[in-house]
């Protein structure tokens, strides 16, 4: 508990966290709301739960940079060294900053995930938003579990590569560049893209959504179910996680 509580102090002493939770809230509520202002009386039918949810990929890419510098920033202005004076092992250390820094981004997802689809709701209360389904539970609540486990992602790309610009730069490279180009390939990039560690992820959030629905796209011939695709997301963000504590344990602070 105790380095719970100073991965805590941490965290919050800086302005930067602040920044990002209320720049993650505002760009994902924000576009919801414009959405569903411009959304016309003949076209209610196509505001549902699950397209309330359409933006919450911005809110994420915050969480995740905020994620990254909780760790490179620690390298870069050397304080690093004195936590790891403190606990030896570092391991302990790291995983209470995982803890803190994942459970924080998972709350923030729930915020804006519940809050995008609250204010359709209020600005359009004769839309289909009705949270009445397995698949409508997890287009909205299971926004935090995704954006709980990136965090740690992220957490570990920064352990990785201890610099925050490049750490930040290959994770947003990766999640809106490559992601998204690797299907391209000719022959085999459908079958890539079924095992692509966010396209998994995304699949537990849109998994079992009509193809009438306007919301994020699902994807056919997922190796997965929806629970199955989280437990694959999960072992890879946790996987990726432990080489970073094992880099972190063999370098020099």
């Amino acid at each position: 508990m105790t380095l719970l509580t100073v991965e805590r102090i941490k965290l919050f002493s800086t302005r930067s966290p602040w920044w990002c939770m209320i720049l993650a809230t505002a760009l994902t509520v924000g576009l919801t709301s414009i959405f569903a202002a411009t959304t016309k009386a003949d076209d209610l039918s196509t505001l549902t739960p699950s397209v309330t949810q359409f933006a919450f990929t911005f809110g994420l890419v915050v969480m995740m940079v905020m994620a990254t510098l909780a760790v490179t920033t620690e390298y870069r202005f050397s304080t690093i060294r004195s936590t790891f004076l403190a606990v030896p092992t570092r391991t302990p250390a790291l995983v209470a900053k995982a803890v803190v820094v994942a459970v924080l981004a998972g709350i923030v997802g729930e915020i804006t995930a519940v809050g995008s689809w609250g204010v359709a709701r209020l600005i359009q209360p004769d839309a289909p938003l009705g949270i009445d389904t397995a698949q409508e539970y997890r287009n909205v609540f299971g926004v935090g579990l995704i954006y709980l486990l990136s965090a740690v992602l992220a957490l570990a790309v920064g352990l990785i590569v201890r610099q925050s610009a490049g750490a930040v730069v290959i994770e947003l490279i990766y999640l809106l560049l490559l992601e998204n180009l690797l299907p391209a390939i000719p022959r085999i990039g459908d079958h890539i893209q079924h095992w692509l560690p966010y396209t998994v992820g995304n699949n537990f959030i849109v998994a079992g959504q009509p193809e009438t629905d306007d919301g994020p796209p699902a994807i056919e011939g997922m190796p997965f179910g929806p629970w199955g695709s989280l437990v694959y997301y999960a072992a890879v963000c946790v996987g990726l996680f432990v080489i970073g504590l094992i880099l972190a344990r063999r370098r020099d602070a």
